[in-house]
Parts: structure tokens; C-alpha cells; sequence
């Protein structure tokens, strides 16, 4: 008898962990008997089909959702590929949803999904109102008054949604709701927060998420996202503060870990080179072909900023020092994620760009020897 007790306990332990882990939703779908409900995830950036649920004659159905503790989730069900709720979970939450089939629905027993519910209304209230706006504009000389009117009712429809959104993210910094509200996106392709200076909102809301999720895979896609904007402020702050230069100015750290700026070198002629010390045919083309042409030409105001694309800095350094070529190699270690990659648009390596007079001239290929020398002939009389 005491065994058996204590099987029943340890059972009921079971059962009150898994519980803890999930969440359960019960729900109607109103004029839907016997019909399919599909379960969805919402995967960082994209929806992960979990379950397909079958209603009952009454429309009902239930569901139960794997949550981990500490690790809120995005839930979506649809209805012939119709999203008819929106579901964001906690372990342990207790759902009642009743939806009809047009996604006309309601939630109780989770407070996550009704702040949820509420920035999908705002969202689609703003939307329509924007897209009549639009439809408006479509109708009318764009040349007109009546078209300016409509454009500028337009960017203050924006501006006030894009303010009170800015709001509703700092008054609720501790719920996941302000992650999708961070990455709404107005009619087909603008992002609501699409300034650079708006790095600094999702910064925070990261922050602050972090101590409440630290282990959410949205926030820490969210953190990532946050980065990339921060890089892109300081990018377009650094480029407000500089001097105008015909070209994207680069900054990187060479083998002694000191930063050097093609904007600060002095020669008629740069050639800004891409390539990678792990390719052994790379490395040949420097002694090969690069540095005869180097020694001829550097004296008449020939200079090559090398940045290499290795992630390997060590490997990268000794290839460096061992060739003892006199131009400035740089490296960031950051290889194809390199800033200065998509600075370029480099949609390829080794490739290589001539800077003349301050002045970014046609691109050169690397591997094409006779027309560089050419070029140099030409340039550096």
C-alpha cells in the first residue's frame, strides 16, 4: 500500500511538471464542424506548421501547446490558410479562444495574448486607413493639389501610428508584444522602424526583454537585429561627421592591431584589393603579379589597401609577414560578414577597386594583369 502511494505521487509530480512546461488552449470555431484547424509557430522569421486539430460537430477543439518555462511562444491557428487567432503563451496558461472562420476572435486566460490582440487591432486599424489613403493617391494627378493634400495626410497618418507604437514599446518593455511591433511593416515593404536612430529602441527593448526572457529565442534574435542596426548607426553617424569622399571610406586594424583609413592615405592611385590568405593562388598572385607591380609603381603614387577576408587572423598575419610585401594589409576576422564587404558590394573575391584622385574609377579584376599595368601606364605618367 505505501509503494503504491508513492507511485501516485511520484505520478502526480509527473504530470504537474509537464503541465508546467505547456499550455492548454480549448477553443470554438464558430460555423467550422468537423473541420481543420492548423497550429503554427512562429520561428524567428518565418511560421513552422506543428499540428493540424480536428473540431468536433459543435466547431470545438483542444490543444495542447508545448512552452517551456521562462520561454513565452508565438502560437498561430489557421483556418483554410486564414489566420483566425493569435496566441502568445506562457507554460502553465489555461486558453479559452472562440473564433469564426473570417479570424474574428477572442482570448481569455492569457494576458500576453490580450496585449497581443491589441497591437494586431491597432496594426490593422492603421493599415487600412493608410492603404484607402493610398488607394486615393492612385486616382489622382500626382502633380495636383488634391494628390499633395493626400501625401501629406499620409506621412501624418504615419508619423502618429509610428509615435504612439514608440510609446506602447517603452510602456510595455518587459512584454514579447513589442517584438512584432518593432518589426511591423507599413503597406508592402517600409518597416515602421525604419530610421537608423530607431536602433536605439530596439536596443532597449532588448535590454529590457533580456532580464525577464534571457533564454528566448526572441530576444536573442531581437539582440542580433539590434546589433546590426547599431552598426549601421554608427556607420551613418560616422558618415554625417566626415568630410565627403568620392567612395566608401574603410577602417581596419592591420597586422599591429592599428586602424587605417583609406581616406588618410596619400597617393594618387589606391587600389582597394579583396581577397583571402587561405587560397594558395591568392597568395601567389601577391608575389607573383601584385608586388612587381607595387615596386614599379609606388613611387609614382601607386598604393594597394588589402583587405583580407579570413577569419583566421593569426594564419592571416603570418602569410603577411612571410610574403613581406610593402602595401597595407588589413583584416577584421569577420570574413564574408565583413562590413566592408557590403560597403563594396563585393559579389565576389578576389576582386579589386581603383580609387583615382579621390575617386572611385571603374573596377579592375585582379586576375587580369596586362589591363592594370595599362591602367597604371595611363594614370601615372
Amino acid at each position: 500500500m505505501k509503494n503504491s502511494r508513492l507511485v501516485f505521487v511520484a505520478l502526480l509530480a509527473v504530470l504537474a511538471a509537464s503541465c508546467s512546461r505547456g499550455a492548454r488552449v480549448s477553443g470554438v470555431l464558430k460555423d467550422a464542424p468537423e473541420a481543420e484547424v492548423e497550429v503554427r509557430l512562429l520561428d524567428i522569421n518565418r511560421y513552422r506548421t506543428l499540428d493540424t486539430l480536428k473540431t468536433d460537430a459543435r466547431g470545438a477543439f483542444s490543444y495542447v501547446a508545448e512552452v517551456e518555462k521562462g520561454q513565452p511562444e508565438f502560437f498561430y491557428l489557421f483556418y483554410h490558410g486564414r489566420r483566425v487567432a493569435s496566441l502568445l503563451l506562457q507554460a502553465g496558461d489555461r486558453v479559452e479562444v472562440v473564433s469564426d472562420t473570417l479570424g474574428n476572435y477572442s482570448v481569455t486566460g492569457s494576458p500576453e495574448t490580450s496585449k497581443l490582440i491589441e497591437v494586431e487591432r491597432a496594426e490593422a486599424e492603421f493599415a487600412g486607413q493608410f492603404a484607402a489613403s493610398s488607394a486615393r493617391l492612385d486616382d489622382l494627378d500626382p502633380a495636383s493639389e488634391a494628390a499633395k493634400k493626400v501625401r501629406r495626410d499620409m506621412a501624418k497618418q504615419y508619423i502618429t501610428y509610428y509615435r504612439d507604437r514608440v510609446v506602447y514599446v517603452m510602456e510595455n518593455s518587459h512584454s514579447l508584444t513589442v517584438v512584432p511591433v518593432l518589426y511591423q511593416v507599413v503597406g508592402e515593404n517600409l518597416a515602421l522602424f525604419s530610421q537608423p536612430t530607431d536602433a536605439i529602441h530596439f536596443r532597449r527593448a532588448c535590454d529590457s526583454l533580456r532580464t525577464v526572457y534571457p533564454d528566448s529565442r526572441y530576444v536573442k534574435a531581437l539582440d542580433q537585429e539590434a546589433r546590426r542596426r547599431e552598426n549601421l548607426l554608427e556607420l551613418d553617424t560616422r558618415l554625417r561627421n566626415t568630410e565627403p569622399v568620392g567612395y566608401p571610406d574603410l577602417e581596419m586594424p592591420d597586422i599591429q592591431g592599428r586602424k587605417v583609413k583609406v581616406s588618410d592615405l596619400d597617393a594618387k592611385v589606391i587600389m582597394i584589393y579583396f581577397w583571402s590568405s587561405a587560397d594558395a593562388e591568392q597568395s601567389m598572385f601577391n608575389l607573383d603579379v601584385l608586388k612587381p607591380l607595387y615596386d614599379k609603381y609606388h613611387d609614382k603614387g601607386f598604393e594597394i589597401y588589402a583587405v583580407s577576408l579570413d577569419t583566421d587572423k593569426t594564419a592571416w598575419a603570418t602569410v603577411v609577414r612571410n610574403q613581406k610585401v610593402g602595401w597595407i594589409n588589413v583584416c577584421d576576422g569577420k570574413g564574408q560578414a565583413s562590413r566592408a564587404l557590403s560597403l563594396y558590394q563585393v559579389p565576389k573575391f578576389p576582386t579589386s577597386y581603383l580609387i583615382v584622385d579621390g575617386d572611385l574609377s571603374a573596377g579592375e579584376s585582379v586576375s587580369d594583369e596586362a589591363s592594370l599595368r595599362r591602367f597604371l601606364d595611363k594614370t601615372l605618367k
